[in-house]
């Protein structure tokens, strides 16, 4: 697996949150998201829990909850090992996808909006750009991940259809793409991407909000082509 020695020590400090279990996801989640952890390497139980100075159940805990995201895949008799990278395949058929169900998410949170909606996704917008400091590019990359991942999420929550929510959620779009992503510019752009989205929101502007989430989508797509150069 290839897990760097000369962390070891560190990641054992850095897990000792008030559930361990959550410690012991972050961390993997991590490796995962910045490609520590290469598509398909094998994740030893043993090795996880000797490196975090921690038992194996909550490495067991954590493995699964990030099974059920689509991030790690158990075989039988084999184990857990890393989710494979999205083929060109896979990425092509996914942003059609996203075109498909996040613009029209857009249009119908900014017809949804109130002003409640409103704070509740710039909190979350401005979560990807500010939040706890991080520890290091690894640390930053994977909460920033995870917080356009809960934007997206927020943006269809108020858009109020269940089933485009469930939908894009179940796929677990953004934590595909982010492994895609870690070697490639993504904040700042996406920021303003983001941004753009709520002056729609902000001004109610409906076709607004559709156009400028296709455009964000277009772009992120347009950002992560050199993933498979």
């Amino acid at each position: 697996m290839g897990i760097a020695a000369d962390r070891t020590a560190d990641r054992a400090q850095s897990v000792r949150p008030a559930s361990v279990v959550d410690g012991v996801y972050d961390n993997i989640y991590e490796r995962l998201m910045s490609l520590e952890i290469p598509p398909r390497a094998r994740i030893p139980i043993d090795v996880i829990a000797r490196d975090l100075n921690v038992s194996q159940t909550p490495v067991r805990e954590a493995l699964s909850r990030l099974e059920r995201e689509g991030l790690v895949a158990k075989a039988h008799l084999i184990g857990y090992s890393a989710a494979p990278q999205l083929s060109r395949k896979q990425f092509d058929d996914l942003y059609t996808f996203r075109l498909l169900l996040e613009p029209e998410g857009a249009r119908l949170a900014a017809l949804n909006m109130t002003a409640e909606s409103l704070k509740f996704l710039e909190d979350a917008a401005a979560d990807m750009g500010h939040g706890e400091q991080p520890v290091d590019r690894t640390s930053r990359y994977s909460r920033f991940a995870r917080a356009d991942g809960h934007f997206h999420d927020a943006i269809l929550t108020v858009a109020g259809n269940e089933v485009i929510r469930s939908t894009l959620f179940n796929q677990h779009v953004h934590l595909h793409i982010f492994r895609l992503m870690f070697h490639t510019r993504v904040t700042q752009e996406a920021l303003e991407e983001h941004e753009s989205l709520l002056a729609a929101f902000r001004a109610g502007d409906a076709v607004a909000a559709e156009a400028a989430m296709r455009e964000h989508i277009l772009r992120s797509q347009g950002r992560l082509l050199s993933a498979f150069e």
